[in-house]
């Protein structure tokens, strides 16, 4: 009986996983890799590598074209989109779907309807999961105007087309207020081709906080727990953990409980995310968006949980049903997870692109370093800047977290400028260790206090 075989249509940290995780489970691994990642260490660990374009992504790996028809020629069962790329577009799996390829993810109506903001705060509000005071999609400024008055200042206006903090403007003041529509839609019809926004309350003190969610082809869907995301700068996440602290128990289970209810109510399978906003004054959740693939920061649920996540997918892609109950998953430990970047922090975090000419990870035994980089590896100007994640655990916080300061301490890196520095900085604070923070933490505080010490 032929083995498996399973394409993955990503680069970097992420391909490395998945093929990991294929080997483990006896499936071959085919990896399309640009011009620019064909010596990559992905590239070296594949069962096949074919190259479908060159450095740029519209030319090898948001071409969707190439990739099935790689696909295709390949002869491969599935097809593995990590995150990033194409991971949440729900062109790939449509064309996964006519051409009989078994996409590892969602189905393409899931992704449709959950991509919309819009359709996505219905569909939420239909599973009885709270929204944060808001509209409907606008595009008329004067409509924009009168139900920013209505839900009073400061507001913030989001794209409903897509996320990751382009086409969002907080506004304080109401004289601001146009500009902000102005820039926000103009910001939102480039980056996703749609200017339609939505406008919602802002929420001043809030941290984020995520649902890790599996489900089945088989109706059953469960939970492995929450991460908070808080520590973020510019909407993009830089340290996560799991589980949260400092949260009231009962909110956590009501949060845990609306993220099952939403993904029982579209009748969600594979692995996606719920991410919700809490508001710390009003001790209040509110449903942000689901993210439907793996995400970048699911080591610190497999820390907790034991559970591999990649695994999983492949078993649901596969036919197969999930391999726990709800009863089944138990939390032990805390894991914390700092993504090093090639950038500079103090020169507005400017990627650093260039050749590693030192790259040796810390090991120890609740230490766990996620990477595709090694020594003499060129990082590409034309990617995320992302180099490795490290990942601590411990019986408790304070274990994991002075774990993370001795790998980060022992993480070499030279040839380029990293974070490191930076998230050494961040970690030490007494609000991150007292677990006294909320989203806009890292700009409002840490980031002004670590350009005040010495390089």
């Amino acid at each position: 009986m032929r083995r498996k075989r399973v394409l993955i249509a990503n680069r970097g940290e992420i391909a490395v996983r998945i093929i990991k995780a294929c080997e483990e489970s006896d499936i071959e691994t085919v990896l399309v890799v640009s011009e620019a990642d064909e010596d990559s260490l992905a590239a070296r660990l594949a069962d096949k590598v074919v190259c479908i374009g060159p450095p740029q992504v519209n030319l090898s790996y948001l071409n969707i074209t190439m990739i099935i028809a790689t696909a295709l020629g390949a002869g491969v069962d599935a097809i593995h989109p990590g995150y990033g790329f194409l991971a949440e577009n729900p062109e790939l799996p449509a064309a996964c779907e006519k051409n009989g390829i078994i996409f590892i993810g969602p189905r393409s109506d899931t992704m449709r309807q959950l991509g919309d903001k819009i359709r996505a705060r219905n569909i939420a509000t239909e599973c009885q999961v709270p929204i944060n005071e808001g509209s409907q999609g606008i595009t008329d400024y004067k409509e924009a105007e009168g139900i920013a008055q209505e839900i009073g200042f400061p507001v913030l206006f989001k794209a409903s087309a897509g996320g990751g903090g382009r086409g969002m403007r907080i506004v304080t003041d109401p004289k601001d207020l146009k500009s902000a529509f102005d820039m926000a839609s103009n910001e939102a019809q480039q980056a996703f081709g749609d200017p339609t926004l939505f406008v919602e309350r802002y929420v001043q003190n809030a941290r984020h906080v995520e649902v890790q969610i599996l489900g089945d082809d088989f109706g059953r869907v469960i939970h492995l727990g929450q991460r908070d995301c808080s520590s973020q700068r510019r909407y993009q996440k830089v340290v996560e953990e799991a589980q949260p602290i400092g949260l009231p128990d009962e909110l956590t289970e009501k949060i845990s409980e609306a993220a099952v209810s939403l993904a029982r109510g579209i009748n969600y399978n594979n692995a996606g995310t719920v991410e919700f906003l809490v508001d710390m004054d009003r001790n209040q959740f509110y449903f942000m968006e689901v993210n439907t693939r793996i995400q970048v920061e699911h080591p610190v649920t497999e820390e907790v949980t034991g559970v591999d996540l990649v695994k999983e997918q492949l078993r649901i892609a596969f036919g197969h049903p999930l391999s726990m109950n709800q009863s089944d998953v138990k939390f032990n430990g805390h894991a914390i997870e700092c993504r090093v970047t090639a950038d500079d922090a103090r020169n507005d975090f400017m990627p650093t692109p260039g050749r590693i000419t030192r790259f040796a990870v810390p090991y120890g035994d609740n230490i766990r370093v996620d990477t595709h980089c090694h020594q003499g590896y060129m990082i590409s100007p034309y990617y995320d800047s992302l180099l490795a994640k490290v990942i601590a655990t411990g019986d408790n916080r304070e274990m994991a977290l002075e774990n993370l300061k001795t790998a980060l301490s022992n993480f070499e890196i030279a040839g380029v400028k990293t974070n490191i520095p930076f998230l050494q900085f961040l970690i030490s604070r007494p609000e991150f260790i007292e677990s006294n923070i909320n989203v806009k933490w890292i700009e409002s505080s840490v980031l002004p206090e670590f350009l005040k010490t010495a390089e």
